[in-house]
């Protein structure tokens, strides 16, 4: 696939990282020369420096015959002017673009194909707010993906010494919770896979990739973990888009079906204006300080050592890191920091910082999904970009597919790649069936995948391409 990338800052270049291993054809724009050099040195990739708003240089980077243009540069205007010269010039098929200013969520009329013709718009700081209030809800994960609109769900969760699964067999699970089914699709130990075969131990530490139907997960995940108090009291450092749309959401329940508003949350905002505005949009409910969130005082008087969780939401790494470190240090049960740069957020996740979560990252899990071939309803990175959860359709028939009508130990999946679930059916009549080696895949199943090494993707997508036969 021909793909142009605009912007080669955090995000631009973690689509360039994952998506040019994949034998893709890929160009990247940036104004910044020493970026574009330093992207040219690093992947087998082409550089482009000039503007992207330019017809003249999205001519040079190649889009009259490109399959896909994805607009992620710092600026919402050259993002969606990109995406309208592609549509109008070059008839790109694919425009993609990453817009920051919500307001303009609620005019899709403009981002449209009658407006800035953008095929698929991303919003960032809904991704991570999504990310964060999955988070919430399930206290124990590191983790929470969902499948076919919520049918299914795969939680990522840390071994615990004491779960009554740890230190056992996998085999056990199901003689745990027989009424249950699920499906262990991966275990990382030492930020290495290893094997899930029935024999295969569980052992303190490891991250256990579980997949079952969402009613049933808490059930799989206090095999692994001894669930934690419900979240109720959480402090946010950082007033910024992300920590408004937190706390909103905390304030009013949205997105948090299970547990409805009744959140008592603090928002910490170092600008004084900035403190001003949240006040007025935010309700009496949610208490907004004036102040720095690496203050140990201020953390102290607002009662850091009894509050759930503890986000740092701020657009600095460092403020993150260091208040976050603060607020578990005086007693935060878990905290959260919101981390930029892949190494700091590598450094830091799983020590005294619960989770890193890299805007980057969530950004990507939803471009994804455009990205790949075939009928491709969610994609989802993990591990960083390493490993990848996919939701396909499989069409087709005995003949014209390889993977209609064939048993799971019938198809030949490549080395690290597992079938987790089938979801079958649509409305009331949707059925999550955990996949074993003699469930049948049906035409127009949801197949879902979990891929430990994002380089079989390619083979993934060409095992689901439905022969001509069947047109």
């Amino acid at each position: 696939m021909k793909i142009i990338i605009l912007g080669a800052g955090r995000v631009g270049t973690s689509v360039a990282e994952s998506l040019v291993s994949e034998a893709n054809d890929i160009t990247v724009i940036d104004t910044d020369g020493a970026r574009v050099s330093d992207l040219q040195a690093r992947y087998d990739l082409r550089g482009l420096v000039g503007n992207a708003t330019l017809p003249s240089v999205l001519r040079e980077a190649g889009a009259a015959d490109a399959d896909m243009l994805i607009a992620v540069t710092s600026t919402d205007e050259t993002n969606l002017v990109a995406c309208k010269i592609a549509g109008d010039l070059f008839n790109v098929p694919t425009r993609i673009a990453r817009v920051r200013n919500t307001e303009l969520q609620d005019h899709p009329e403009l981002t449209g194909e009658q407006g800035f013709r953008a095929t698929h718009i991303i919003w960032p700081e809904q991704s991570v707010t999504d990310y964060l209030l999955k988070l919430i809800e399930f206290p124990e994960a590191l983790q929470v993906l969902e499948f076919a609109g919520g049918a299914a769900s795969l939680i990522v969760v840390r071994a615990v010494a004491g779960g009554p699964l740890v230190s056992h067999p996998i085999r056990d699970l199901r003689r745990h919770i027989p009424n249950i089914d699920s499906r262990i699709v991966a275990i990382f130990r030492n930020d290495r896979s290893i094997a899930c075969e029935a024999g295969t131990m569980v052992q303190p530490g490891d991250e256990v990739f579980v997949l079952a139907a969402a009613e049933h997960i808490r059930s799989v995940m206090s095999e692994l973990r001894r669930m934690d108090k419900p979240v109720r009291r959480v402090m946010v450092a950082g007033g910024g888009n992300i920590g408004l749309r937190l706390a909103r959401a905390l304030d009013t329940g949205e997105g948090l079906e299970r547990w409805g508003a009744g959140f008592n949350v603090k928002l910490i905002e170092v600008s004084k204006r900035r403190c001003e505005l949240l006040a007025s949009q935010l309700s009496s409910r949610v208490l907004v300080l004036h102040g720095d969130a690496t203050d140990e005082d201020l953390l102290g008087a607002e009662g850091v050592a009894e509050c759930d969780l503890f986000c740092a939401l701020t657009n600095d790494d460092e403020n993150n890191i260091m208040s976050a470190l603060l607020a578990k240090r005086l007693g935060a049960r878990r905290t959260i920091a919101l981390i930029n740069r892949k190494s700091y957020g590598e450094l830091m996740q799983g020590g005294q910082i619960d989770i890193a979560i890299s805007p980057s990252h969530a950004t990507l899990s939803n471009l994804l999904k455009h990205v790949r071939r075939g009928d491709v309803v969610a994609a989802h990175s993990l591990r960083r970009g390493a490993a990848e959860a996919l939701e396909m359709i499989a069409h087709g028939d005995g003949r014209s597919s390889r993977i209609v009508g064939r048993r799971i130990e019938q198809i030949e999946l490549p080395r690290g790649a597992t079938i987790g679930a089938l979801v079958r059916g649509q409305g009331a009549t949707t059925r999550v069936l955990i996949a074993h080696h003699d469930t049948v895949v049906e035409a127009d199943d949801h197949v879902i995948l979990f891929v430990a090494n994002k380089r079989m993707i390619p083979r993934i997508e060409k095992l689901f391409q439905v022969g001509v036969g069947f047109f």
